[in-house]
């Protein structure tokens, strides 16, 4: 990614991998972008959004077409940066207005060099998306439009021959780049209860912390951490967290290991996904993802929907209605999403492991799936009994 001065009436073009062309103007940094264009349906909780370690090299649309007017604050980034690789709205908020509010979010985005467009028709650009699915894309604003010619503006040609020279988000091996280098402690609030290790490939900070509410030390591991690494803090049990990329292309030698020693294993988006592989289950693309905060989940042991925090393009392929033998016992699928019946959790039934497709920890909201944790701990006070 370049930038350079920003200029917020500077012309910007956003560029669809397929040749689809929107115009709008600059917002944030000013320079060129470029990454998997996909859309998140959430009303709220940009700043979260804009700082989950998943979103890594994806340029995201907002579908809520009023964006920034809470502005930015110091308590709510859930990483110490922002990972999207671009960002997309309709009509930006003037001026924020919120108590917490420390600066606008079109500073926050030039300030750490996060090329975005608005005044686009996100909602057509959306419906693009779901028809022909999540695609490269890049935003190209001040001196990126520059084409180096007497002409001076880049045509679109010239432009979609950069998206189109970008990476693919299959077979991308991100959560290395988005993981702690060095380990680190959230110490368990109140009474210590349990200690957890978490492989950190690509986590949210809320996801330790709703751990230690519930009496967990959590010892958050480099997402190369190794076996010997994650027994190393005598954990009761291993918590898988999210993260970016494809999930085939990540090592499954610690998942598989814990569950050969039968340590009590949780794991959540991209951690789902890689139980799935580990159990035998293969994983697929889908065709434009679940991002958002309200997606439709049944819990099939409850019965009971739950409105849930999404952030996936990935998928396990599993069958929904049968028991399937893997080489750790049985396994069945747990979780469902009601808009597409794409597989949103996985149970062993004869070893302490489970996982679910999105986000139990919830920031921004809601808070329907915070029992998961518990569940957790249910399983190692069961297997420490």
């Amino acid at each position: 990614m370049t930038t350079s001065t920003r200029a917020a009436t500077a012309p910007a073009v956003l560029v669809l991998e397929d040749g689809r062309v929107f115009r709008g103007r600059a917002y944030g940094a000013v320079g060129e972008t470029l990454g998997e264009a996909v859309f998140s349906t959430g009303m709220t909780g940009y700043q979260e959004t804009l700082t989950d370690p998943s979103y890594h090299r994806q340029v995201v649309v907002m579908t809520a077409p009023h964006v920034g007017n809470t502005g930015v604050n110091d308590e709510d980034p859930e990483s110490s940066r922002i990972w999207v690789a671009g960002y997309v709205v309709r009509d930006p908020a003037r001026t924020p207005s919120n108590w917490r509010s420390r600066r606008s979010l079109d500073e926050e985005l030039a300030a750490q060099g996060v090329v975005g467009i608005s005044g686009i028709d996100t909602r057509a650009l959306t419906r693009h998306l779901r028809e022909r699915g999540a695609m490269r894309v890049g935003i190209f604003s001040g001196g990126a439009l520059d084409s180096g010619s007497a002409a001076g503006i880049a045509d679109d040609a010239t432009l979609l021959t950069r998206v189109r020279q970008a990476p693919e988000m299959t077979g991308a091996d991100l959560s290395a780049e988005v993981a702690t280098q060095e380990s680190y402690v959230v110490p368990a609030v109140g009474e210590k209860r349990f200690t957890v290790a978490a492989l950190d490939l690509g986590i949210k900070g809320m996801t330790p912390r709703r751990m230690a509410e519930r009496g967990i030390e959590v010892h958050v591991l480099p997402a190369t951490a190794s076996v010997e690494d994650v027994y190393a803090v005598a954990p009761d049990g291993i918590f898988l967290s999210n993260g970016p990329g494809d999930p085939s292309t990540a090592d499954l030698t610690v998942i598989k290991a814990a569950l050969e020693r039968g340590t009590p294993l949780f794991g959540i988006c991209f951690g789902n996904q890689l139980l799935g592989r580990a159990l035998g289950f293969g994983t697929y693309k889908l065709k434009y993802g679940h991002r958002g905060i309200n997606q439709p989940v049944q819990d099939r042991s409850t019965g009971k929907v739950e409105v849930t925090a999404h952030n996936h393009g990935f998928a396990v392929d599993a069958p929904l209605d049968q028991v399937s033998d893997t080489p750790y016992g049985r396994a069945e699928v747990s979780h469902v999403c009601l808009n597409d019946n794409v597989v949103e959790g996985l149970r062993l039934l004869d070893r302490p492991a489970f996982s679910v497709q999105y986000h139990p920890e919830a920031a921004a909201g809601p808070h329907d799936a915070a029992y998961l944790f518990d569940r957790f701990t249910d399983l190692m006070e069961g297997q420490r009994a």
